[in-house]
Formats: C-alpha cells, sequence, structure tokens
C-alpha cells in the first residue's frame, strides 16, 4: 500500500466517525423532545381547582344574636316576625333543618296576632305584650279533640273563653286548639298549669291559639286550620322551638 492510500483511508475514517457521532447526538435529541410532549406522557397533569364549598342555610330572618339561642339539637323553629316593635300583627313560617341543606320552610307565612301593644324583651304580667325570645314548644291541649299531635295533649273542657276581644269580637272557641309557649312555665305539664317559676309577676299562660280576629293579651293566634296543620307536624323529637320578635330585633 502506497502512502497516499494510507493517508486516504485515515481520513476517510475520521470523517465517517464523525459523522456517526454527530447523527446518534441529534437523534437522541430529538426523541427527547418528542417524548416530552407526547400523548400518553408520564408528566402529572396541572392541578383543577376545589370545588366551591357549601354551607346549610341558615334560620332565615335570623341574626346572629338570636341564632345563639337556638338548642343545638332543634331541627323545627317556628318564626313568628311582628312588622314593628308596637305591631299586633305578625306572620308565622315553620322551618326545619336539614343537615346538609340547613333551614328550610315547611308551611307557611301565615298571618297572626299577637299582643295588642306589640312586643317587648322585658314582659310582665298584664302588660299587653308578647315576650320576644326564642323558646320551647312541649306541650298542648284544647277543648277538642287531639287531631293527631305528636306533642303531649290535654282535652279539657277548661279550655274555654267567652266575652270579647279588644275589638269587640268573640273569643269563644279561641282555646279550642292550644300550643304552650315555654315562657315562665314547667315544661312538661299540661299548659293549664299555672306554675311560674320566674314569679306572678313576669306573667305566663303565653300560648299558640286559635285567632278571633283580634290582638291577644300576650299570645299568638292562627286561624283554626293553620292551628291543625301546626300540631300535626310539630314533633318532639326534633325539640321545636318558637322564635318570636318585631323583624328588627329578630335580625340582629
Amino acid at each position: 500500500m502506497t502512502v497516499r492510500k494510507a493517508l486516504a483511508l485515515v481520513i476517510g475514517a475520521a470523517v465517517c466517525t464523525g459523522v456517526l457521532a454527530t447523527g446518534c447526538a441529534r437523534e437522541h435529541t430529538g426523541a427527547s423532545s418528542q417524548d416530552a410532549h407526547a400523548p400518553g406522557s408520564s408528566a402529572s397533569p396541572a392541578p383543577r381547582p376545589a370545588p366551591p364549598r357549601s354551607f346549610p342555610r341558615p334560620l332565615p330572618g335570623i341574626g346572629p344574636v338570636m341564632r345563639e339561642r337556638l338548642p343545638a339539637g332543634t331541627r323545627q323553629a317556628l318564626v313568628v316576625t311582628g312588622e314593628t316593635e308596637s305591631s299586633s300583627q305578625s306572620r308565622v313560617v315553620l322551618y326545619e333543618r336539614y343537615p346538609a341543606e340547613g333551614w328550610r320552610a315547611v308551611a307557611g307565612p301565615w298571618p297572626a296576632h299577637n299582643g295588642l301593644r306589640g312586643w317587648t324583651d322585658d314582659h310582665e304580667a298584664g302588660d299587653l305584650h308578647t315576650p320576644i325570645g326564642v323558646f320551647g314548644l312541649s306541650d298542648a291541649g284544647g277543648r277538642l279533640p287531639d287531631p293527631g299531635t305528636l306533642l303531649p295533649y290535654d282535652e279539657d273542657p277548661q279550655f274555654s273563653v267567652s266575652g270579647t276581644g279588644y275589638l269587640g269580637e268573640p273569643l269563644e272557641g279561641s282555646f279550642d286548639y292550644v300550643v304552650a309557649i315555654d315562657y315562665n312555665r314547667v315544661p312538661g305539664t299540661t299548659p293549664l298549669d299555672k306554675t311560674r317559676p320566674m314569679g306572678e309577676d313576669k306573667g305566663g299562660g303565653v300560648w299558640i291559639h286559635v285567632d278571633h280576629d283580634g290582638p291577644t293579651n300576650a299570645c299568638v293566634s292562627l286561624s283554626e286550620e293553620h292551628m291543625r296543620a301546626l300540631l300535626t307536624v310539630l314533633d318532639p323529637d326534633r325539640e321545636p322551638v318558637v322564635v318570636m320578635g318585631p323583624e328588627e330585633v329578630l335580625s340582629r
């Protein structure tokens, strides 16, 4: 072999080696770029935003001050809302509480009457105001037979009344159905029980009873139809309460 042929072979081998080396590098780089964007890549997807949180609906029209008075186990609330602090007319809605949904209206709104002089947070006997607050509804009764309530019911002829109201309307039949409001009374007794734990001066005998088309001494009154409906839905296992007062006070 001549020197010229030997030199040519050496140069050719060097050039081939350089081309092959360069080709491998490009092929490797190209594969890496393709893998990074190929479908089915193992790269983690971008995180999705968390779904919005939902909260149980609070008792409508009732502000934080009054909500604090609700017993923890209560799942029925009869809300009696006065138009103003001095009004003897009001509106009644029955709500029930569900674990995920919160409070939901199940009956009403129903028109009602309350005390002749409106509302007070310091009720006294004979002041003609209905007490403001949250009170249990634990006992019922009336002159007429039990319409099918789950509350203890005392049918008694002593649930009778006569005479006329403040507008001259007849009072007869007003106590055909009653639900005792647990204001200054002993729960678990007939509404006729006259025991007054806070004393006689703080009044008592505050009931929800049949409406006589006029203001009351201190009670809340509903039509006979609505009284029957209320009695048949109140459930002591749901720890029912009445939340009552003028709109401005209830919303605080």
